[in-house]
């Protein structure tokens, strides 16, 4: 009968982390019983549609909406001179953003081909179709900026209005010269650094965008409760930044707007952002009826957000022996048309892959980002540090090849290991690091060590590549993580969290959490979905925050519950709390003096390098406690408490509420390894094995881990060969539709193998770190590395194309 245990060594002691707990709604999907945002749209519902601009960069000299208006069944038709004249940003961030305020609902100026012109409200589908192509729209076609490389400094300014604002004072913006952000961190002196090294490898690596592709398109409807306020009810990840959204474009107090999620179709960053939002919003506070929107295929591959396409130049230094000295990287990143999430995306390119080598003696890391006349940028899984990856990890690779060493052993030589600082990684230390043995057993899977980088098959070359990666866990000092946590009648309990399960499983892995932690099965933990008005605050899932941080959250609220439950047992039982013990199923007392519970912690790290908000951390550092041999002197079921609790009197349901934020951002790790066969006729590459090992910490749920692991991989495996959002030369997008952006189906994806080296993280609940993002990163510079050793071509643009990899680039 322990309490709560999160040490190291008492990991094997746990019950429900770490176990392969089914998710809690796997049957519910099997059998297509989940409700989605249009599932429970009302039936009256207003259909809203946009028109969407034609020109990549447009100034609207007159529209006229009057035969729209007469379109049977069309109820309103908004332009922008209908809209608030305040700007704001769609970006799913904190406040306060660090994202520019550069948006209106709908503007006289339109920025890419897509940008919304007017906003039809109908009462169906047909009438709003048919309005749209009734409008007349005059416009004055400016010159567009369509190449990010050429947009700084540029004479054709992108955002010239008054009324832009950027909010956070740390950022360094210059819009005049279309530069969203960009910054500089150095570590050392790279000079002298370079000055040691023998060998330079000097190259520049493109990485272009991509869609995140999820299954369910940008979705949401309005509707006006009997006091005015409106309630949007959308497919996001960001419950309580969208309230935000729509209050700052509406122009009306956050109090007036609340933000119901069902259950969402898939994200992978892309709902990080609000998209169309706005725009039912804004009907139903125009009309007061409820109104709904439903983006199009179509629409969501051109209308919305994707990818940043970077271009990075990497310059390596090192010894004739391996030894890496010196890294110097350039990130140039094209944020499109609106800068949400411009400003955080690009710091991960370096901040996210060069910690990796940190024992180099000196490195450099300098961005800009810049707006360009195409669909705007956002999140998508990774959040940069996969662009980064690529172009670092691609280098790391040419260093090996170009010093005849191989690329594991390479890496082995020069990783960064536990207890060091990381100096491009906010100077946080590591504090638990499996990289090594990630790699290490990476390469006992493959067999790499009895496989030639290179084999001759005849027809085809199969050949070898490695990569690593590196990630984040949660956003440190800026993210929370709450929940609320309340026991019922009978003994159960119910979990309400702020934190969007996106069909990840969170739901899953938090109950897990408050079943160790209380000593339960999870079936007696009911876990609620977000409903602003009612969930307690969560930034959102994004930046693989939810296990880490929520999770937290979920542990602290446990321990006060617990402490609560010893208290009120005690006074029904007559003794001291202090000798009172919660086994899960009763509260157990004995004689004064034989538990020693609330004065035991065990050691916990020392935090020399955080500030004392260290306290922030989940308390989640006990002894584990054993009853004694004795007989408790009184004993009351869980049951028993929680009816008394509630039959009268004084009584109430027990609750506790918790909130977790963290000073630091633990790293998962990841190693890759891909074999791949290049055709020697056509070029085409195959994927025919890949094996990955990932550092999570404690794989809290191994079923769930391994599919994100998975997943995340066929994904990194469709960014390096098939995936690539083209524009033409008036930047239209010409890849908007699954039959022109390439997705890998089920044949392109090899029999992924994945393997977990757990590492212990003393800031994390019960040694658990994030998974979620880490995991897309390796692939695309392991299958360039093979294709290159297949070919002897380096393909340093993505994707790798059979041209690009028979030829070269």
């Amino acid at each position: 009968m322990s309490m709560i245990v999160t040490r190291e060594s008492e990991r094997e002691n746990l019950t429900h982390v770490g176990s392969r707990t089914v998710k809690r709604d796997a049957a519910a999907l099997l059998s297509g019983k989940p409700l989605f945002t249009n599932d429970i749209a009302p039936a009256d519902v207003l259909c809203v549609k946009i028109l969407h601009s034609p020109h990549a960069f447009a100034r609207i000299r007159d529209i006229d909406t009057s035969r729209a208006e007469k379109v049977p069944g069309v109820v309103a038709v908004y332009t922008y001179r209908d809209v608030p004249n305040r700007r704001f940003t769609l970006a799913g961030q904190s406040y306060p953003e660090a994202s520019p305020y550069d948006r209106l609902i709908l503007d006289r100026t339109v920025r890419y081909v897509g940008d919304e012109v007017a906003i039809v409200a109908a009462e169906n589908d047909d009438a709003a179709a048919r309005a749209l192509k009734l409008i007349k729209v005059d416009y004055e076609v400016m010159e567009p900026v369509l190449d990010f490389t050429k947009a700084k400094n540029n004479p054709i300014v992108i955002h010239t209005e008054d009324n832009y604002h950027v909010n956070g004072a740390w950022i360094n913006n210059d819009r005049m010269h279309n530069v969203v952000a960009s910054g500089l961190s150095e570590h050392g002196d790279l000079d002298a650094a370079f000055a040691q090294a023998d060998i330079v490898v000097d190259e520049t690596y493109h990485t272009l965008a991509d869609n995140q592709g999820m299954m369910e398109t940008f979705r949401s409807f309005a509707e006006l409760d009997a006091y005015g306020r409106i309630t949007v009810t959308s497919s996001t990840q960001v419950p309580f930044h969208v309230r935000r959204m729509v209050a700052n474009a509406l122009d009306i107090p956050q109090s007036r707007v609340r933000v119901i999620k069902p259950r969402i179709g898939g994200g992978f960053g892309a709902k990080q952002s609000g998209c169309n939002e706005i725009f039912c919003a804004f009907v139903t506070y125009k009309t007061g009826r409820p109104s709904k929107i439903i983006y199009t295929r179509e629409e969501t591959f051109s209308s919305s957000n994707s990818r940043h396409e970077m271009q990075m130049h990497v310059r390596l230094g090192a010894k004739n022996d391996g030894t890496i000295v010196a890294i110097d990287l350039y990130t140039l990143s094209n944020q499109g048309a609106y800068g949400e999430h411009g400003p955080t995306t690009v710091g991960l390119s370096g901040h996210k892959s060069l910690p990796l080598y940190n024992r180099a003696l000196a490195s450099r890391f300098a961005f800009d980002v810049v707006y360009s006349n195409t669909m705007p940028a956002g999140a998508y899984r990774g959040y940069g540090a996969t662009q980064g990856l690529f172009a670092v990890e691609s280098a790391v690779n040419e260093l090996a090849d170009r010093l005849g060493m191989d690329p594991c052993e390479l890496r082995l030589k020069n990783l960064v290991q536990e207890g060091e600082r990381l100096a491009q990684y906010d100077d946080n230390v590591l504090y638990s690091c499996g990289v090594s043995a990630c790699l290490e057993r990476a390469m006992e899977m493959i067999g790499w060590k009895d496989k030639p980088l290179r084999r001759d098959l005849g027809d085809r070359v199969r050949a070898l590549g490695c990569a690593l990666s590196m990630q984040g866990s949660a956003i440190a000092r800026i993210d929370i993580g709450s929940v609320d946590l309340r026991l019922e009648e009978t003994g159960f309990y119910t979990l309400s969290i702020g934190a969007t399960d996106m069909g990840t499983g969170c739901d899953t892995i938090l109950a897990q959490f408050a079943a160790e932690a209380l000593r339960c099965d999870t079936d007696r933990i009911v876990v609620h979905g977000v409903d602003t008005d009612v969930s307690p605050f969560d930034t959102g899932s994004y930046a693989s925050a939810s296990t880490y941080l929520t999770g937290m959250a979920v542990v602290k609220a446990s321990e006060k519950l617990i402490a609560e439950l010893r208290c009120r047992a005690a006074g029904f039982m007559g003794v001291d709390a202090a000798d009172v013990l919660f086994d899960g199923d009763e509260l157990l007392a004995f004689e004064p003096g034989m538990l020693d519970i609330d004065g035991a912690e065990a050691d916990r790290p020392e935090f020399t390098d955080i500030d004392d908000d260290i306290d922030a951390i989940a308390r989640s550092y006990r002894v584990a406690q054993e009853a004694p041999d004795a007989e408790p002197v009184a004993r009351m079921t869980l049951a028993e408490l929680a009816n008394k609790l509630v039959s009268g009197g004084d009584g109430d349901c027990l609750t506790a509420h918790a909130a977790a934020s963290s000073p630091t951002s633990p790293p998962p790790f990841m190693s890759g390894i891909a074999e791949v066969d290049v055709d020697k006729a056509t070029g085409k590459v195959t994927v025919v094995d890949y094996v990955s090992v990932v550092d999570c910490g404690t794989v809290v749920n191994e079923n769930l881990a391994r599919v994100q692991a998975e997943g995340g991989i066929g994904q990194g495996i469709g960014m390096a060969l098939t995936e690539d959002v083209q524009y033409s030369d008036r930047g239209r997008m010409r890849t908007r539709s699954f039959m022109s952006y390439k997705v890998p189906t089920r044949l392109d994806v090899p029999n992924i193998r994945v393997e977990f080296a757990p590492s212990y993280e003393p800031t994390g609940p019960f040694g658990a770190k994030s998974i979620g993002e880490v995991v897309i990163n390796t692939p695309s510079p392991a299958i360039a590395s093979a294709v290159a050793h297949a070919t002897g071509n380096y393909v340093r643009t993505l994707p790798i194309t059979p041209e690009k990899a028979l030829f070269g680039e």
